[in-house]
């Protein structure tokens, strides 16, 4: 029995010996494989980057832009509403002709339909 006992333990010393060495075989491809990956991510990371800091770029130059343009449009309804107001005081008769015209083209309008 010693005999088998024996050869049982150097078959599986030898298997362990194996499994080791396959494991240094497969060890230089993995890390290959890891470094490439890492690399691949590194480079993804980096243009994601560039990318989120121009669409955040993009968005701010955006948001400025409209700021800009909405108190442009402000200022032009505050300068005509008074200087429509100004007509309207100063021409009462040809205001009301003017919204009694409107309101018969709207009536008329809303029949077609």
């Amino acid at each position: 029995m010693t005999t088998a006992t024996s050869k049982s333990n150097s078959s599986t010393a030898t298997s362990n010996s194996a499994n080791s060495n396959a494991a240094q075989v497969e060890a230089p491809f993995t890390e290959k494989a890891t470094e490439a990956a890492h690399h691949a991510v590194d480079a993804l990371s980096t243009r994601a980057a560039s990318a989120e800091h121009s669409v955040r770029q993009g968005a701010s130059s955006s948001a400025q832009t409209l700021s800009e343009k909405q108190a442009i449009a402000r200022a032009k309804i505050n300068e005509y509403s008074g200087k429509t107001r100004k007509l309207a005081s100063e021409n009462p008769l040809a205001t009301a002709g003017i919204a009694f015209a409107a309101g018969m083209l709207v009536t008329a309008l809303i029949r077609r339909k």
